[in-house]
């Protein structure tokens, strides 16, 4: 759900690199540092998220980015060239949705191939809260765990060039709900799941109701079930915008406590630099109430893993051929513990898209094999995916379903 994600621009304009260098508070120094007389361009990096299923906030500080010609050379290598956040920073990455970006700072880069880039953030110390989340439902922070690992850096491998006189961006999306596991006992461990999206500002925006903003609204593009970008609407307006999407067709997917879904059907993305509009500020979307139900279970992992944590997603089909996913959450990393709550037990409105709008939703037969019937899938990295055969909780509001996961 963004889904939601963490971008970073890498600017490259050998006339601005000093200016740049002098206005980002930060710079590359020590073995990093770029060699004399070599062109340079200027590396800028700046940050995104999409909501995090769950929780009201998820809170990391940022105290370094790290760029390399090496995928793969160590921390402690030479040849890194750094942007330094003095002081490190905290950001909620739940504040930054429907496209927002908060810029890290930018240094000089020398022209070249690059391959690695790596996000250090700052441990938690004594009383100090560096990374953390606030449960929905409550409002105090509570420790997120970080590994050494990340600590060291998070290792992102993507390769890109950067040219004399020429701009590169790039912007990475860090997947806070998938990179937040439970562990049990009220604990929480950061294991980041970061793509490389596009920069240009399009894809898909609307607006839902003002009425339900109260109620935990997640807007989702979805490819066949996978969520590809997810954002919480504007608290006030309730415009919504589902930014930096690659060409193709979406199903967009709006969900929100005590209703039913609402599924706009295969929505084209064809333009890199536009929003296509699904609904208007006059006419908003909508949703009907509904009973919710739950399905719980655990995941067993074989062999087990003290470090991979599993995923489990209720889906629904549609009449189209495809499958839209309602709710998705991480399993508890000690026991495989699940819950997806809130499941409605009616059938989504469903319409196909269309330029004219407002669009025409319709309840009738808009899902298979009916209203409050799941399919639910459990996944892991290393793992093969498991799903069960669907689920009705129409009748009983709950249901229970296991899961063992194998190479």
């Amino acid at each position: 759900m963004n889904k939601r994600h963490i971008p970073f621009y890498l600017a490259a304009t050998a006339a601005l690199a000093a200016a740049a260098l002098s206005a980002c508070g930060g710079g590359g120094g020590g073995s990093g540092a770029n060699p004399p007389n070599q062109t340079l361009g200027t590396l800028g990096v700046s940050l995104t998220d999409a909501p995090a299923c769950g929780f009201d906030a998820v809170n990391v500080t940022v105290s370094k980015v790290r760029v390399h010609q090496s995928a793969s050379a160590a921390d402690t290598d030479s040849g890194w060239t750094d942007i330094t956040l003095n002081p490190a920073r905290k950001i909620n990455l739940l504040a930054l949705n429907n496209g927002t970006l908060d810029s890290l700072g930018q240094t000089p880069l020398a022209a070249g191939h690059y391959t690695q880039l790596r996000l250090v953030l700052d441990p938690n110390t004594g009383t100090g809260l560096a990374n953390s989340v606030v449960p929905t439902g409550t409002t105090s922070e509570q420790t997120l765990d970080t590994p050494s690992a990340v600590q060291s850096g998070i290792k992102l491998i993507n390769e890109f060039d950067v040219a004399a006189g020429q701009r590169v961006d790039l912007v990475l999306d860090f997947d806070a709900c998938k990179s937040v596991l439970t562990k049990g006992n009220g604990k929480y461990a950061l294991k980041p799941v970061i793509k490389v999206v596009p920069t240009a500002l399009n894809g898909i925006g609307g607006f839902v109701s003002t009425a339900l903003l109260a109620n935990h609204v997640m807007v989702s593009a979805q490819q066949n079930g996978v969520i590809v970008s997810a954002t919480a609407p504007n608290p006030t307006t309730g415009e919504f915008a589902l930014t930096r999407l690659s060409p193709g067709n979406y199903d967009v997917v709006v969900t929100a406590d005590a209703s039913a879904a609402a599924v706009v059907g295969a929505v084209p993305v064809a333009s890199t630099s536009a929003i296509v509009p699904i609904s208007t500020a006059a006419a908003p979307i909508t949703l009907a109430a509904s009973t919710t139900g739950s399905i719980s279970g655990a995941v067993t992992l074989a062999p087990p893993s003290s470090t991979e944590g599993a995923y489990v997603a209720a889906t629904q089909s549609l009449v189209t051929g495809s499958a839209v996913t309602i709710k998705y959450q991480g399993a508890d990393l000690a026991s495989g513990a699940y819950t997806l709550t809130g499941l409605p037990t009616a059938a989504p409105r469903y319409a196909v898209y269309s330029a004219a709008l407002p669009l025409q939703f319709n309840t009738a037969a808009a899902v298979l094999p009916g209203a409050g019937k799941y399919t639910v899938q459990a996944s892991a990295t290393g793992y093969t995916t498991v799903s069960a055969p669907p689920i009705d909780i129409s009748a009983a509001n709950q249901a229970n379903v296991n899961f063992t996961l194998k190479p």
